[in-house]
C-alpha cells in the first residue's frame, strides 16, 4: 500500500525538490531494489532533472535495467552535453549489457552532435555485428550522423546500402547535403526521390527551400510553393518561415511579407527573418515597425533578433534608433552583447563619422575585437579622412587572417592617410612576400538568364565602338576649333538633326583630346578584347 502511494506521488512530481523529498521513503521501503520501479523512477527523474536522475542512477543498489540506461542516454543525447550519452553507452558495455534498437539511435545522434566521426564509425560496425543494420530508424540516424560531421560522401554510401528507404531517409539525406552546403546536390537527390515515387513531407520541403535560398533560385522556389498549394500541404511554422526566407533572400520581399502576414502562427525566427528581409531591401523604417509589433505580440526578442535590427540600423544609417535598440537589449532584456552586436554598433558609429566614439567602444569591449570590426573601423577612418595610427593590437588582428589581402590594403591605406609611410610600405611588402592579393569587389545579378556584368561590358564596348566611329569627325572639329575657335554645327550619328554642339577650351585640353584619340585609334583591337 505504501509503495503504491510513493509511486503515485513520484508520478505527480514536478521538480527535483519533490523527487528529493520522496527519495528517502523509496530507500526505506526497499523500492530501489525493484528493477521495474528503478526503470520507471529514473525515466521520470530524467525528464525532470537529468542531474538528479544521474545521481539516483549511480547510487541504486542494483544494476539498472537496460530501460533505465536508455532513458539516461536519450535525454543526454538531446541535451547540451551529448558527450555524456556516449560515456553512458561505454559504461553500459563495461558492465556487460548490450544495447538494443532503442539504444543505438540516440548514441549515434550524440556522436553526430559532438562531431565524433571516428566514434560514429565504430558504432556503425557494432550495429552491423549486433544485427541492427537492417533497422531503418537506426540507418537514418547513421547517415545523418555522418552528414552532421561533414562526411556527406560517406552518408550517401550508407544511404545507398540501405535495403529499405522511407521519406525520413530521403529527407535526412537532402538535409545533410544542405547542411554541408551542397544545395545543388540536395535538389538532385529530390529528383531521385520523385523517380522513386516517394512523396516529400514538410520536413523535405523545408530543406529544399533552404537549398533554393542558398542558390538564389526563385524559379525552383516558386515551383515548390506551387507544389505545397496544389497537393495541399499544411504550412506550419517551419515551412512558412522557410518560404519567407526564400522569397526575401531572392529579392521578392513583397511576396515574403505577404507570406508572413498569411501565417496563422509565427515564432521568433519568423519575425527575425522578416525583419532582416525588410532591412536588406532598404526598408529600415518598416523593419523597425515590425520589431515593435513583435514586442507588442508578446514575443521576447533574443540575441539573433537584436543582431538583425542592429544590422538594419547600421546599413541604413539610423544612428539614434541603433543606440536605442542596443541600450534596450542590455538594460531591458539583460542580453549580453556579442561580437556581432558590437560590430553593428561600431559600423553604425563609423558610418555616422563618430570615429572617436567607435574607437572607445572597441577599447571597452569585454572581448578582443575580430578583424571584421577592425576593418569596419579602419574603413570609417579612411572614408572620413581621420588620422589613425595602427597600434600593435590592430596590426596583429588584421594580419592574423594572412590570406585576406583586403586587410593589408586597408591597413596600408589608413597608414598612408595618417602619414605613416613606413608602415604602409611594410604592409605592401608583406603582401608581396606572402603572395597575397586583394580580390576585387564585384556584383553578380542574374536577370532573365543574362548576367548584368556581361551586359555592362557590352554597353561599354558599344560606346567605345561608337566613339571610334566618330573619332575622325572629332579630329576635324578640334582642328576647326583651333583655327576659328567658333561655334560649329555638326550632325553626330544618333543625335537629333541640326543639333548644335559647342566646342571650346584651352590648348591643354585640345592636346589631351588628341592624345586620347591617338590611344583609341592605335589600341582599338586590344582594348576592346579586354572588355568583351
Amino acid at each position: 500500500m505504501v509503495s503504491r502511494q510513493i509511486q503515485a506521488l513520484i508520478h505527480r512530481s514536478k521538480s527535483a525538490a519533490h523527487l528529493l523529498q520522496l527519495h528517502s521513503p523509496v530507500v526505506k521501503t526497499g523500492l530501489d531494489h525493484n528493477p521495474n520501479f528503478v526503470s520507471d523512477y529514473i525515466n521520470l527523474a530524467s525528464s525532470i532533472s537529468i542531474e538528479f536522475a544521474k545521481l539516483v542512477f549511480g547510487y541504486v543498489p542494483i544494476c539498472p535495467p537496460l530501460f533505465a540506461w536508455n532513458s539516461i542516454i536519450r535525454v543526454y543525447a538531446k541535451s547540451s552535453v551529448p558527450i555524456e550519452s556516449v560515456r553512458f553507452f561505454s559504461e553500459l558495455h563495461r558492465v556487460g549489457l548490450k544495447g538494443d534498437n532503442f539504444t543505438y539511435p540516440f548514441v549515434v545522434k550524440a556522436c553526430g552532435r559532438c562531431g565524433m566521426v571516428g566514434g560514429g564509425g565504430m558504432l556503425q560496425c557494432l550495429i552491423m555485428k549486433s544485427g541492427f543494420d537492417s533497422d531503418r530508424y537506426i540507418g537514418n540516424e547513421v547517415f545523418r550522423m555522418y552528414a552532421d560531421c561533414g562526411e556527406v560522401g560517406i552518408a550517401r554510401k550508407v544511404f545507398e546500402e540501405m535495403p529499405v528507404r522511407d521519406v525520413v531517409s530521403w529527407s535526412s539525406l537532402i538535409a545533410g547535403y544542405v547542411a554541408c552546403n551542397y544545395p545543388l546536390e540536395a535538389l538532385r537527390v529530390f529528383r531521385e526521390m520523385k523517380l522513386a515515387n516517394e512523396n516529400p513531407n514538410s520536413v523535405t520541403l523545408v530543406s529544399l527551400l533552404t537549398a533554393c535560398t542558398r542558390l538564389h533560385d526563385i524559379s525552383i522556389g516558386k515551383s515548390i510553393h506551387c507544389y505545397i498549394i496544389v497537393h495541399p500541404i499544411e504550412i506550419d511554422v517551419a515551412l512558412g518561415t522557410a518560404l519567407i526566407e526564400m522569397y526575401s533572400k531572392c529579392g521578392h520581399v513583397e511576396k515574403a511579407f505577404h507570406m508572413f502576414n498569411s501565417m496563422s502562427e509565427k515564432n521568433l525566427q519568423s519575425w527575425t527573418i522578416m525583419i532582416c528581409g525588410l532591412a536588406d531591401h532598404g526598408r529600415g523604417n518598416d523593419s523597425i515597425l515590425l520589431f515593435n509589433h513583435m514586442e507588442q505580440a508578446g514575443l521576447v526578442p533574443d540575441s539573433m533578433a537584436f543582431s538583425a535590427i542592429l544590422s538594419a540600423c547600421s546599413h541604413l544609417g539610423l544612428l539614434s534608433e541603433g543606440r536605442q535598440f542596443f541600450n534596450q537589449m542590455v538594460r531591458t532584456y539583460n542580453i549580453e552583447p556579442t561580437m556581432e552586436h558590437y560590430g553593428c554598433l561600431v559600423d553604425l558609429l563609423g558610418r555616422a563619422g563618430l570615429v572617436e566614439e567607435a574607437y572607445e567602444i572597441i577599447k571597452n569591449m569585454p572581448m578582443e575585437p575580430n578583424s571584421v570590426i577592425l576593418r569596419s573601423f579602419l574603413g570609417a577612418c579612411r572614408n572620413h579622412n581621420i588620422v589613425f595610427t595602427l597600434d600593435d593590437n590592430f596590426r596583429k588582428v588584421l594580419t592574423s587572417e594572412s590570406h585576406l589581402g583586403a586587410n593589408y590594403v586597408l591597413a596600408a591605406n589608413v597608414s598612408s592617410v595618417s602619414g605613416c609611410w613606413g608602415d604602409a610600405a611594410d604592409m605592401r611588402v608583406s603582401m608581396k612576400q606572402k603572395g597575397v592579393i586583394k580580390v576585387p569587389g564585384c556584383s553578380w545579378v542574374d536577370s532573365g538568364g543574362y548576367v548584368v556584368y556581361d551586359a555592362v561590358m557590352a554597353t561599354v564596348s558599344e560606346l567605345l565602338q561608337r566613339l571610334l566611329v566618330i573619332s575622325p569627325l572629332l579630329l576635324v572639329i578640334v582642328v576647326h576649333w583651333l583655327s576659328t575657335g567658333s561655334q560649329v554645327n555638326i550632325g553626330i550619328p544618333g543625335s537629333e538633326p541640326g543639333a548644335i554642339h559647342r566646342a571650346g577650351g584651352s590648348p591643354w585640353g585640345v592636346a589631351f583630346v588628341l592624345v586620347l584619340l591617338f590611344f583609341l585609334i592605335s589600341y582599338q583591337p586590344s582594348f576592346l578584347g579586354l572588355l568583351v
